[in-house]
């Protein structure tokens, strides 16, 4: 017997948006639609069954934003999706921030968007929806509880093991001057690894499917990098390149921003040939025309060929020639998937690895 299709609404006050979506996912789900928001109140009081709640920005009657502000309320399980042709960026902002979206799909949307959205919003459904989960997707629930405990001490491993070998080093030093220095780089990391472990308060409300978004400055956040990475840089001999252009405003969320960054510089700097000689780590971040396109560059071990395809799945660890969580890339592929972002690795074992990330402005 054939599993029952999973029940979606979509809201939009034109006819022909409303046939193209049915006609697109009909085969794969139960596709409710609706071209005012009354019908879409109706069709949520006659079928509770409804997981997801997709609703085109631009309404007669009030704004997608209003409508999600409304059925937080009074339909809170159904999980809700923005679709947007980005004309009014406030409006988008008021949506994420206040109506609580899980995530949002720009016009003009593909198949393909439609579909890894609503498989995300259904995990995202089954996880909440206590009543009505099961045993296996309950143990799941705790499974995600425990990949957020493993990924905290993953992440703060690094800058921890670049301060104590800060304290060693400075262990041997009898110049005064040359402590005082290497107090300060201790004390600034000690206060930014902090302020890192208080943000990942933003990394569990990610996980939640809540998004905040602001402007990015991205000087500000490589200043912060830098300040935690530099120890790391100088106890183990790597050149730390940094190169930042941004001269538009760029807006996301600053929570997985910083985890995709620190993830892929902590393993930068983990993963380094210990036997070279010429040791660098190369951060390049640039916003062109709305993308910002960054990419994280070392010289080390590499990955193997065969690995590549495999190195962000849950729990997948590439070699063992360093303890890692198997959790760090698979944080930044989720992280990217809530952000529209995408990632691209290009590897060559014994000479490094180079890691492209490209993530739309909202």
């Amino acid at each position: 017997m054939a599993p029952e299709k999973i029940k979606i609404l979509y809201v939009d006050d034109e006819p022909d948006n409303l046939v193209g979506f049915k006609a697109s996912l009909r085969l794969h789900y139960k596709v409710f639609t609706a071209v005012n928001i009354p019908q879409a109140l109706s069709c949520l009081d006659n079928h509770p069954e409804i997981r997801v709640v997709f609703c085109d920005q631009r309404m007669p009657e009030k704004t997608g934003v209003d409508f999600f502000e409304e059925i937080r309320v009074s339909h809170p399980l159904p999980v809700r999706i923005l679709i947007t042709a980005y004309t009014n960026v406030e409006s988008i902002i008021d949506a994420i921030n206040k109506g609580n979206i899980f995530r949002y799909v720009k016009k003009p949307w593909t198949e393909t968007d439609l579909i890894a959205a609503i498989d995300e919003a259904n995990k995202f459904y089954m996880a909440n929806s206590m009543l009505t989960i099961k045993n296996d997707e309950l143990q799941r629930a705790y499974n995600e509880l425990n990949k957020f405990a493993h990924s905290v001490s993953h992440d703060i491993r690094g800058p921890l093991t670049g301060i104590l070998g800060a304290i060693n080093l400075a262990r041997e030093m009898d110049d005064a001057e040359e402590m005082k220095e290497m107090m300060f780089l201790m004390e600034k990391s000690v206060k930014k690894l902090d302020a890192y472990v208080l943000s990942m308060h933003d990394y569990y409300s990610l996980q939640r499917g809540e998004l905040k978004i602001t402007e990015i400055d991205f000087h500000q956040i490589v200043d912060e990098l830098k300040a935690i990475y530099d120890i790391n840089a100088k106890i183990n001999h790597v050149a730390f390149n940094i190169d930042v252009k941004q001269e538009e405003i760029f807006r996301s969320d600053q929570a997985p921003l910083r985890l995709i960054f620190n993830n892929l510089l902590s393993n930068a700097f983990k993963y380094q040939d210990k036997k070279s000689k010429t040791k660098s780590v190369e951060l390049s971040i640039h916003v062109r025309k709305s993308v910002a396109t960054i990419y994280v560059k070392d010289t080390g071990i590499g990955i193997l060929g065969s690995h590549v395809g495999e190195i962000f799945n849950l729990f997948y660890r590439s070699n063992s020639v360093e303890v890692g969580s198997g959790l760090g890339l698979y944080n930044v592929k989720s992280a990217l998937l809530k952000l529209n972002g995408q990632i691209e690795v290009n590897s060559v074992l014994h000479q490094g690895t180079t890691f492209k990330v490209t993530i739309p402005s909202i």
